[in-house]
């Protein structure tokens, strides 16, 4: 059997669609619950019935987004299978008891599972992110990564607090628009504001390097 044949196929990569495996569960939620919540107010029932349909709905996206990384991607990272899993967990004890309670501390827990791995990794010298997110930050230099599990690890801990101080204060509904309009954007601009601390320490130099090998300057 030729080396060629032996090898898996390299997927390839792709920003959007790392970014809908991601998100994609949670707009799925969002979508369904507002499509089935009742129009007038104080229809109890009629809001419970939609959480119930939206969370099964996250659910099946959740599985959904799994299985669309390990096809299309050719893998999937530890960070997306664990949330993924507390996402079935919790989704299921939601629908079960249908309290909304179930499903608005499951990002608070995932919170802060990863920052206590992280800091913790720091703290003993590993970058525990690299291996969470599959090495998805090609180029990075170990001194990098443990710069960005640090980072990402305190990130966690204010989500958390954050998630907390919101599901305390705010209407369900309130509290699951918060999610797509404040916990969404604040990751974006969280990621770009690691971008320089990642330039220099080596992102895309590997990708810069394969360039010009393939395709020397003329």
């Amino acid at each position: 059997m030729s080396e060629n044949a032996a090898s898996p196929p390299v997927q390839k990569k792709s920003g959007w669609l790392n970014i809908a495996i991601d998100y994609g569960p949670l707009l799925v939620f969002f979508g369904v619950y507002k499509y089935f919540s009742p129009t007038e107010d104080g229809n109890a029932i009629g809001q419970v019935l939609a959480m119930v349909k939206g969370t099964g709905a996250f659910i099946v996206a959740a599985l959904v987004a799994v299985a669309v990384s390990k096809w299309k991607l050719g893998h999937v990272t530890p960070m997306l299978m664990l949330s993924t899993a507390l996402i079935v967990f919790f989704g299921g004890l939601t629908i079960a008891f249908q309290n909304p309670v179930f499903v608005q501390i499951k990002p608070t827990i995932i919170y802060v599972v990863f920052a206590a791995a992280l800091l913790i990794g720091h703290w003993r010298g590993k970058a525990l992110l690299k291996y969470l997110l599959d090495a998805a930050f090609e180029g990075l230099s170990d001194k990098g990564w443990m710069a960005l599990s640090r980072n990402w690890g305190f990130y966690f801990i204010a989500l958390a607090a954050l998630n907390e101080v919101l599901r305390a204060t705010l209407s369900f509904d309130s509290w699951l628009a918060a999610k797509l309009w404040v916990f969404l954007p604040l990751s974006f601009l969280f990621t770009f504001t690691q971008l320089p601390m990642m330039l220099r320490e080596g992102l895309g130099k590997d990708d810069k390097q394969e360039a010009v090998t393939e395709h020397p300057p003329a």
